[in-house]
């Protein structure tokens, strides 16, 4: 009974961040489920775009405008990315390890060389000491927030898809022969998708600085296998349905994903351990959707 009071006590938190990393996990589900590409860009992109918040946010910026340019900055790594694979023919895997080695000394110099910034506790955020804010319910104004970021993430992606541009870039992973008979440069398509994917794992990262007040120079590790996690779990738990949408589908797996989390700590594993927790999760979900191809294909 105490793991159960334990979780249900922290599911506030877990939605919040689950929220939050649904936009992260969006990004990836670009990389991932549409275009084919281990982008490990992520892991760099991510903290990145916390540098830049709490960088103007210190600096005086308002809350919003960071976390736009902090997409921005996102925006220009997957550039990076794109132009390394596309334009140099690095491969895939190498491209994203020769940008997110690369962000590291670049994050820690936007942070002033400093592996940990904290925001004040009287500052505006997204968050606390806003107008928002202040209207809400305090027990549920970050959870409403962080959701009505999420919304506006996920129907901006959905009116993307249905664009002529959505579908090219969704015809770059399918099929890159559509993209070349409709006289579309297949190298250019794939770096606009992870230019798109990029910025919405630094817009996430910039809004868990604003959440949490604070970046940390090794946030951004296992970043890739949490949002695939996420990806994964929404996916496969929708699998062959039509009538929820892929990005509703992340969303609701970075919730499971948090929550899953959270009942393990509950469960007596410390905070430390998260990492390993990510691991193990991944691993158990791998496993289960390599168990499910294999009763399909005895079936």
């Amino acid at each position: 009974m105490n793991i159960f009071a334990t979780f249900f006590a922290a599911l506030p938190a877990t939605i919040e961040q689950g929220l939050i990393y649904a936009v992260l996990a969006m990004g990836i589900m670009i990389t991932y489920t549409i275009l084919d590409f281990p982008d490990l860009t992520v892991d760099g992109s991510f903290p990145l775009g916390a540098a830049v918040t709490a960088s103007l946010m210190l600096s005086g910026w308002h809350p919003i405008a960071c976390l736009i340019m902090s997409a921005l900055a996102g925006a220009v790594a997957g550039l990076a990315t794109g132009l390394i694979h596309v334009k140099l023919k690095v491969r895939d895997l190498f491209s994203g390890v020769i940008v997110m080695t690369g962000l590291y000394a670049i994050n820690l110099r936007i942070a002033g060389g400093s592996a940990l910034r904290t925001i004040p506790r009287t500052a505006t955020t997204i968050f606390r000491n806003n107008p928002l804010a202040d209207v809400l319910p305090q027990g549920v104004s970050v959870v409403a927030i962080a959701l009505l970021i999420a919304l506006i993430v996920k129907l901006l992606l959905d009116w993307f898809f249905t664009t002529r541009y959505g579908y090219l870039l969704r015809a770059a992973g399918d099929n890159e022969r559509v993209v070349t008979s409709l006289a579309r440069d297949k190298g250019n398509v794939k770096i606009a998708g992870l230019v798109i994917a990029n910025a919405l794992v630094a817009l996430s990262g910039g809004i868990l600085c604003q959440q949490q007040r604070l970046f940390e120079a090794s946030m951004g590790t296992g970043t890739l296998v949490l949002g695939l996690a996420s990806v994964i779990i929404g996916v496969n738990l929708f699998r062959g349905s039509n009538l929820i949408k892929r990005t509703t589908q992340v969303i609701i797996g970075a919730i499971l994903y948090k929550a899953c989390v959270s009942f393990a700590i509950a469960c007596g594993m410390r905070p430390g351990d998260l990492k390993l927790i990510t691991s193990a999760l991944f691993l158990l979900i791998l496993a289960a959707g390599q168990m499910k191809k294999k009763e399909k294909q005895y079936a």
